[in-house]
Parts: structure tokens; sequence; C-alpha cells
């Protein structure tokens, strides 16, 4: 019996380590899991976010694939949005004192980000908390009592705190409490497990840190990477412009994936999708051997996403569209667009007014001649229903794309 309940510890720790960038402590979270499966208790698995931010994309979903790992694993998820500490706002990271967000804004962010983040977690396996609940209630002695447990030594042991200091830029005096706040989530809570990205390592070190000073069971800290955006170098950010949004139609998702650099491509698959290693591992394989063209497997890619945030259906509907739009080697890529506001044409006339014909007589020869083409298909009536990014050709020059 104390074989199998160590069997599955193990069989579970080697599904979580997939895509993870550091745990700490591993032999601890081992420990964790084998006692949850003896005790048929499962871990308390903790995930804070500040809804600094009405939406999310994929590489915010990096760290709730896993959460939704834990879930389907069996263990307690703890969704914890940030409301009192999106206040404050999160230091990481930054070169300069973060602007503090009203109450409407973070209420606002919160209730869209709860919309999105369920597109991958359970939503009837979270529990969602707001950090409101316990630290508005604290009082000032309560706030003075945290702050004492941490010393300013260790607090510029943070690598932006340092080197704002050194580069003499102000460093608030609320900024070192975003951390104690976050830590005393845990403590709250009493977690067994908190994750983030790599970014929040020092935050989760705190937490865990806390958790002992208040006489509990420290926390492991289990820290995923930071996914690179579609150009491959920078991390996935909208105002890069180099993001997929979770909330993108399926046709724009599965275009945007195949325009990411191919050596994202088992990176994505790996983080974000459930495809198994195996299958990916032999992927890579085949693409550095050149029996698989990297363009099939982001195919793959796409369909998978697509999947995951809308449906299989959907998935091969915009797999369909991207192949007929994109894949006739005839069409330029700088063919100029046309923004419709009618759904339905007279294409005599649309031809006309848009120059793709001299008159409405010269259209009509061209359709009837079987000039006209519509997404690669030659089209021989005079009415057309029009739909986003199609691709009208007349004669062998003369293109249009659709944007509705």
């Amino acid at each position: 019996m104390e074989t199998s309940y160590k069997e599955e510890a193990r069989r579970q720790l080697d599904l979580i380590e997939r895509g993870v960038a550091e745990i700490l402590p591993r032999e601890e979270l081992l420990q964790k899991l084998e006692i949850s499966i003896r005790d048929g208790k499962p871990l308390k698995i903790k995930l804070g976010l500040d809804p600094t931010a009405p939406d999310i994309h994929l590489g915010h979903t990096v760290v709730l694939n896993k959460m939704r790992q834990f879930q389907d694993l069996g263990h307690e998820v703890h969704l914890i949005i940030g409301d009192y500490t999106g206040l404050i706002g999160d230091p990481s990271g930054k070169s300069e004192t973060r602007r503090q967000l009203t109450e409407e804004e973070i209420i606002d962010n919160a209730r869209t980000y709860q919309e999105q983040i369920f597109k991958v977690l359970d939503p009837d396996k979270t529990i969602v908390h707001f950090n409101s609940e316990w630290l508005k209630p604290l009082q000032l002695i309560d706030v003075l009592q945290l702050a004492a447990k941490y010393t300013v030594a260790r607090m510029m042991e943070r690598d932006d705190f340092e080197k704002r200091y050194k580069e003499g830029l102000p460093i608030g005096v609320h900024e070192f409490m975003y951390p104690l706040m976050q830590g005393y989530d845990s403590v709250a809570l009493q977690c067994d497990l908190e994750m983030g990205g790599t970014d929040q390592k020092f935050n989760l070190l705190v937490g865990r840190h806390l958790l002992k000073e208040y006489g509990y069971e420290p926390q492991v800290a289990l820290m995923m990477p930071i996914l690179e955006g579609t150009d491959g170098v920078q991390k996935m950010s909208k105002s890069l412009g180099n993001y997929i949004g979770v909330t993108d139609d399926s046709y724009e998702m599965f275009g945007k994936t195949m325009s990411i650099s191919d050596s994202l491509i088992t990176r994505y698959f790996e983080l974000l999708t459930r495809v198994p290693m195996e299958e990916i591992k032999s992927m890579q394989e085949q693409m550095e051997s050149g029996t698989l063209n990297p363009r099939d497997a982001k195919i793959r890619l796409a369909m998978e996403l697509v999947s995951i945030f809308h449906s299989p259906e959907e998935a091969v509907q915009a797999m369909e569209r991207f192949k007929l739009v994109y894949s006739q080697r005839d069409i330029p890529d700088d063919i100029p667009v046309i923004v419709a506001e009618a759904s339905e044409v007279w294409l005599p006339r649309f031809f006309t007014e848009h120059g793709l014909a001299a008159s409405t007589s010269e259209g009509r020869r061209m359709i009837q001649q079987g000039a006209v083409r519509v997404n690669g298909e030659k089209y021989q009536q005079e009415e057309l229903r029009l739909a986003d990014e199609m691709v009208i050709q007349i004669g062998k020059r003369k293109f249009a794309r659709i944007k509705v």
C-alpha cells in the first residue's frame, strides 16, 4: 500500500513538472503529494492574480494550464483576485512606481478576467476569493506586525528594488507592502503550494517565509516560464502587439498561431496544449530531420488552440478558411483591403465603386466570362454575400480582400 501511494505521487510529480521552470523545494512537493494521496486529502493550490488589465492572452494561460492540471489530478484550486493588492500594484520587473488602480477599474477588470479565466479552469472546481476579504479588516497594528516579519535588507534583494535604488529612482514604501500582502494571502488560506511566473519568484518565497513566521507549514513555490510572443523574441504582450488573445475569434487565433516563429512551435505545444510530450518530442525530431514541415506542425498547433478556446468544429472551419485564403500562390500579399458596410452586394456595381471594373457592364461581362474568382473558386453570379477576409479576383491582376 505504501508503495502504491508513493508511486502515484511520483506519477503526479512527473505530470506536474511538464513545462515548469522551477519548483522550490521539489522534494517537499513530492512529500506533500505522498501525504495527500495517503490521507485522501487534496493539496491546497493557490494562484493570485491582480486584475490590472481587462483582457488576457495565451501568455497568461501558461500558469492557468498548470492549475487546470492540478484540478484534473484532484487537488483543490484557489484563485485569488487581488482586488486589494491591485490598489498598490505589483512592482515585479518595474523600473518605476506603478499607477495605483481605482476600485472601479479593479472591479470591472476582475469581472472580465474571471470570464476569460474559466476558458481554461473548471469553474465547478475553482474556489474564487477576493483578498480584500482578509486584508481590508486588518488594523494598523496587524499591518505593523506583518511588516515586522521581513527585513528591509531582504526586501532590497529584489532585483527591481535593488536596481532602482542604485539608479536613484524612487521606491514607494507602499511597494514594500505588496509582497507582504501577497504572502499574507497564503497565510490566510494556509496553502500547500503557490504558483506564478518566474517573475514572481520573490513574492512566492515571501509567502513561504511568512507561513513559517505565523507557525504554519511552508508552501512550495512553483514557477512557470514567461511565454514569448509571436515574434519569438520578447514576452507576449498586448502593448508589443505580439499576443494571441483568449477572446480572439477562431480565425484570428488560427492566423496568429500560423505566424509564430518556427522555434516556438514545440514550446507552445508544451505550455499551451495537452498533446503528450512523446508526440511533441517526435514532432521536434521530425522537423529537425526535415521529414515534417514546420507549417504542418503549426497547423496542428493552431487546431489544438482553437479547439481549446472555441471548439473542434470552429478549428476545422478556421483551418479550411485559412488554407483557402492564404494557400493560393497566385494571390499577392499586398492586395488592397475593401471595408464593406453591406453584407450582400450586386457585384457589377461593387466592382465599379471600388475601381475593380470601369463600368457595371464590364463587371457583368467579367462575371459571365468566368473571369471572377471568390476565394480561388470561379464565381458566376451577380449577387454575393460578403465575408470577412474573403478574397475577390477579377481577371489575372486585380485582387481585393474584404473586411466586413
